[in-house]
């Protein structure tokens, strides 16, 4: 199995028009692409997602390890032609004002090679030395450049100084589509499936690509990838069912975690916007999302609420993420929720946590144990208001990876764990044997 990087200086460079472009290309070829995505985001994945008609994956060295990225590959379909992975943010950015973690660190500890996406902003020959700067820095492995949002004219000046100074193949370029162009929300991009006609827009975007970027060559500098057998066997059983909320209100996952739970068991999808009942299972993950989006909705199915909260008030083991966890509480917005947490969710203007934490269990649970230590992530937009200070327990203490920054979160009720912070299974290993070997009888 082969793969390739894409990365550029900065966010909002259009990697993932440019990316998603490349793989609709590939596979209009008739080439299966597995993609994935650098760092813990869950919605540009979305976009490649729909490019490759295959579920895309996350490749992260905080969240999952060095060797639990590499394990993460052994879940592409076995006939996977290439790997395609974007990068996130720019190419060098990490923890902090670290390049650990970044794209640059994944590319090297994977071994794949980089191609650069350039996008210049009032500038004609100081791209060439931004360019330059970037590829001759640390154990690099930049081979080509692909220049976005240029003309033809702009994009030919550029490549001959750019081959010339820097010594890298300049392999096409993507003129300005503006009706092509992906917009933002909170984090990044609006999720695939709002997007009106992207199946087709996916395809148009291809047909340039296919006109003006090398495709030949890309493929011929994609390296072979290491493999890495997963090891899970700490977890005893392999007869579970898990109930999976999934939804256009609940949708960030990591493919990862999806596999995982499969591992073990039997994975069951259902829909708090449009079920009347949860199936019966083991254990009830609900992740993030858009639950504010939808609070109406979700509001008015009276019998979802009902049911979720019976099946914690009998001992039935629930683990909820951030847009979950929101979920989980009193009300979200004034509209009334599942109310096993007895907090308000409020949205705020501004992000309110966001990046990567390392956590301290503090309480015995069925996650783990007091002092386990679990690494994770938070982004969210908004607040839980507890009026009662006696149903404010904690069950963590976060600290905030590379700074002296500390808060609390983690809520638990009976069976049921709910909190702000993502895991990746593949770095949480001992929590996912801990959660699964502690799961009893179905509710």
């Amino acid at each position: 199995m082969k793969g390739i990087l894409f990365a550029a200086p900065s966010s909002g460079s259009g990697k993932t028009t440019v990316t998603s472009g490349i793989i609709r290309a590939l596979h209009n070829k008739g080439y299966l692409i597995s993609p994935f995505k650098t760092g813990p985001d869950y919605i540009d994945k979305g976009f490649l997602e729909m490019a490759a008609k295959n579920m895309a994956g996350n490749l992260d060295l905080h969240l999952q390890g060095d060797l639990g990225m590499l394990e993460a590959f052994t879940y592409v379909k076995p006939d996977t032609d290439y790997c395609i992975i974007e990068g996130a943010m720019g190419y060098y950015d990490g923890i902090y004002n670290t390049f650990e973690n970044s794209s640059y660190d994944i590319s090297n500890k994977i071994g794949v090679n980089t191609i650069l996406i350039y996008t210049p902003k009032g500038e004609m020959f100081t791209a060439v030395t931004k360019i330059k700067g970037m590829v001759d820095f640390g154990h690099n492995n930049i081979t080509g450049v692909i220049l976005n949002k240029v003309t033809e004219a702009h994009y030919e000046m550029l490549r001959v100084q750019i081959e010339n100074h820097v010594g890298v193949k300049v392999l096409g370029y993507l003129p300005t589509i503006p009706e092509i162009e992906f917009k933002s929300r909170h984090l990044g991009l609006v999720q695939s499936d709002e997007m009106i006609k992207l199946d087709s827009n996916l395809d148009q975007l291809a047909k340039v690509v296919e006109r003006t970027i090398d495709l030949s060559t890309i493929l011929s500098m994609c390296k072979t990838i290491p493999k890495q057998t997963p090891k899970i066997s700490e977890v005893k059983k392999k007869d579970l069912i898990i109930g999976v909320a999934k939804d256009k209100a609940f949708s960030f996952f990591y493919k990862e975690n999806l596999e995982m739970l499969k591992s073990v068991g039997k994975v069951i999808y259902f829909s708090p916007l449009s079920d009347s009942s949860l199936p019966d299972c083991h254990l009830l993950y609900l992740g993030g999302g858009y639950p504010e989006l939808y609070k109406e909705a979700l509001s008015d199915n009276h019998e979802m609420l009902e049911a979720i909260r019976m099946y914690s008030e009998k001992g039935g083991y629930i683990f909820a993420e951030c847009g979950g966890y929101m979920y989980l509480n009193e009300a979200i917005e004034g509209y009334k929720m599942v109310g096993i947490f007895k907090g308000e969710i409020k949205m705020a203007s501004r992000l309110q946590r966001f990046g990567y934490i390392d956590i301290t269990l503090d309480k015995d649970c069925f996650i783990g144990n007091k002092g386990d230590r679990m690494c994770g992530h938070e982004f969210h937009k908004s607040h839980c208001y507890i009026e009662d200070e006696s149903e404010d327990e904690n069950i963590m203490t976060i600290k905030k990876t590379g700074r002296d920054v500390h808060w609390n979160c983690g809520y638990l009720y009976k069976n049921t764990y709910g909190g702000y912070p993502h895991f990746s299974f593949m770095g949480n290993k001992r929590m996912f044997n801990n959660m699964m070997n502690g799961l009893s009888v179905t509710y």
